[in-house]
């Protein structure tokens, strides 16, 4: 079965985490993935396929006889999609050698190289696209299929390996993906989360990320004496937000560069709330972001008093540069495993993190492969038929070479 294939199917799940709920998973829906994924591992014959009561997936395919001393190679994607957008009742759109221009999604909406230019290079190509009223969820349902592919070819084909350990999480889309993953359990001494654009990426560096919220309490009064008196909370929100500098927002920036980006705001007279999700590649500049935040609550608390709002940041992940430099050849590997696929591999940062991200903070060096998609978390997102291909030939090429890496002598 070819990547795609798998990957229809998986869509068809509804999986969107909850980033209101504080369970494990987010949202119980998620299970009906795990349950589909470990009853088709099994059907594979990878045996120790399983799912916990937090809805981790794990499973492992053991070395070939006389390469159990081989490095043990992990493969990790996620389950849950984004609620940014609807993920239910995706309805996929396949069009077959995709001449280029403009797509008609439905729903009024236009998917558009003007917009995408990248579209001009996928002519000739099988694109699967959205109806217009859902995401895709190519993050990361395209990673899981890849992935699966390639455990049924490496299970099908005579080539030797060492172990290959397999997981997929829930919540990665809440920033919860690796709170209960079990790093000892899932056996792998190095490993690439499959959870990038592009079918030719690398990336081994991310944002620091935390979320700051502001809780804003008003005073509310009659206005006809409001004079000096009434401070209105949404009005403070609009003032908080003014005082952060201009021109560091997603849509203003690039590459290295980090933001502020106001996730949402919500209130009254009597209360409001500002959430904020601040990125920054500089671990400096990430701290002296922070200190803008708290500055900017001590002068609002000083012109309309104590306790006037609240701010309360919760670290999210930090940069794995650091991390992955020690064991570099994971990244040259996956270079190699690139060309010989016929592509030539391109290396750029993160603008986010993945689950990769935490697992190398947390001892489990992890970078990150692209799985051919685009436009992800909305309406436009879309992928190819021959971008999926390419990425599971890429990770069973890294399955070769690890067989034959010895750790000793690199």
């Amino acid at each position: 079965m070819r990547a795609y294939e798998r990957f229809l199917k998986y869509i068809k799940i509804h999986t969107s985490s909850d980033p209101e709920s504080e369970g494990c998973p987010s949202a119980p829906r998620e299970f009906d993935l795990a349950r589909e994924l470990v009853r088709e591992l099994r059907e594979m014959g990878v045996e120790d396929a399983r799912f916990d009561d937090n809805c981790y997936v794990y499973g492992s395919i053991p070395a070939t006889p006389g390469y159990e001393n081989a490095v043990k190679l992990g493969f990790i994607s996620h389950m849950d999609t984004s609620p940014e957008f609807s993920g239910e009742n995706v309805n996929p759109v396949i069009i077959a050698n995709y001449t280029g221009g403009e797509v008609e999604l439905g729903s009024g909406r236009l998917l558009s190289p003007d917009k995408f230019p990248h579209l001009e290079r996928l002519k000739g190509r099988s694109l699967i696209v959205t109806d217009g009223r859902t995401l895709l969820g190519a993050d990361d349902k395209a990673g899981i299929a890849e992935i699966m592919t390639m455990a049924e070819r490496v299970l099908c084909s005579e080539t030797p390996h060492g172990k290959i350990c397999i997981a997929f999480t829930p919540d990665e889309e809440i920033g919860r993906g690796t709170v209960e993953f079990d790093i000892s359990g899932f056996g792998a001494d190095f490993a690439y989360t499959v959870d990038g654009d592009d079918e030719n990426t690398i990336q081994y560096e991310n944002f620091n990320a935390c979320q700051a919220a502001f809780e804003i309490r008003g005073f509310n009064v009659h206005t006809g004496s409001a004079k000096n008196i009434m401070i209105n909370a949404s009005l403070v929100a609009m003032e908080i937000n003014s005082m952060l500098p201009p021109g560091q927002t997603p849509r203003d920036t690039e590459g290295y560069e980090g933001f502020y980006h106001l996730c949402g705001v919500e209130g009254n007279v009597e209360k409001a709330e500002a959430v904020y999700i601040v990125r920054d590649h500089d671990p400096e500049l990430f701290r002296k972001r922070i200190e803008a935040l708290e500055h900017i609550e001590k002068s609002i608390n000083d012109k309309y008093g104590a306790g006037t709002v609240t701010l309360t940041v919760t670290q999210q992940y930090k940069n794995m540069a650091e991390y992955i430099k020690p064991c570099f050849h994971l990244v040259d590997n996956a270079r190699k495993a690139i060309r010989d696929c016929g592509m030539e591999p391109v290396t750029e940062p993160i603008r986010g993190g993945t689950d990769g991200a935490n697992l190398t903070c947390e001892g489990l060096p992890c970078p990150n492969l692209g799985v051919g998609g685009f436009a992800f978390h909305g309406p436009y997102e879309h992928i190819t038929i021959e971008g999926m291909d390419n990425v599971t030939n890429t990770l069973c090429r890294l399955v070769e070479i690890y067989a034959g890496w010895n750790r000793e002598e690199n």
